[in-house]
């Protein structure tokens, strides 16, 4: 199939279009965290979060985007590494991107300094970060939009390359988020450790990899077989964001 390539072009990625894994995706990467806690950091985590889940809460980052005093958050989803680049090498946003968020959130919290109500919000802050990682398009690498300007069909309706991997291949599963939870690649005890012991930048690196799968849209109207030959992918990366989220919330609160 004829693939549309990476450009090596800085691209400032318009959040208010651009969403990652959707409802079902993140509440699935929240489901699949809560089943790898340990005792210590479920009891911890109830305490923090009152009578909400991780499954639930992970939608927030999203939600409060209509809230204009969290503007300040709007870049934190997505980061640019150009191909060929690696993070370090590459161009930084001034207003923050969704790597060096992650690790300074994961720092703060660590550091037990924080306000009961600031150390909630940043808990759901990383909560959705990570699902947000893990979606290939948040790692952009080019002028596109993280795919929202790759106009495709889905199935004979409108769509746009980001939104298939947000949400349009996972919808047409009809699963819902505790089914797709259950779905998703089941790792070896192997890999859980290998997928924790791994830091951001290599997350970010997986997501790069994936270009040349994620923009292999030939002539744009995609459907069961793209569906069929990529779905796999969505799959193991909602699985690595869950397994990999709880590693982290262990960490600290284990």
């Amino acid at each position: 199939m004829k693939k549309i390539l990476c450009c090596s072009l800085s691209f400032i990625l318009t959040m208010n279009v651009a969403f990652a894994w959707g409802v079902t995706g993140h509440r699935a990467v929240g489901l699949i965290a809560e089943r790898h806690l340990t005792k210590k950091a479920k009891n911890k985590l109830k305490t923090i979060l009152g009578p909400e889940r991780i499954s639930m809460v992970s939608t927030w980052m999203d939600e409060v985007r209509s809230d204009s005093s969290y503007d300040y958050t709007a870049d934190w989803h997505w980061v640019t590494i150009e191909t060929g680049k690696n993070y370090d090498a590459s161009p930084k946003n001034p207003n923050g991107d969704v790597i060096q968020t992650i690790e300074r959130i994961i720092i703060e919290l660590k550091s037990g300094k924080l306000s009961a109500n600031k150390e909630l919000e940043y808990l759901k802050f990383l909560i959705h970060l990570v699902g947000d990682i893990h979606q290939p398009l948040h790692v952009g690498c080019c002028d596109d939009q993280g795919g929202n300007r790759i106009r495709v069909k889905w199935f004979r309706e409108d769509s746009n390359l980001h939104r298939v991997w947000d949400s349009d291949m996972i919808d047409h599963t009809r699963l819902s988020y505790t089914e797709l939870a259950d779905a998703v690649y089941l790792p070896s005890d192997s890999e859980i450790k290998q997928w924790q012991s791994q830091n951001v930048r290599i997350w970010a690196n997986e997501s790069m990899d994936l270009r040349p799968v994620v923009y292999d849209v030939g002539d744009g109207k995609l459907g069961y077989d793209y569906s069929y030959q990529y779905l796999s992918h969505v799959k193991k990366r909602i699985s690595q964001a869950g397994i990999r989220l709880a590693g982290i919330l262990n960490e600290i609160y284990g």
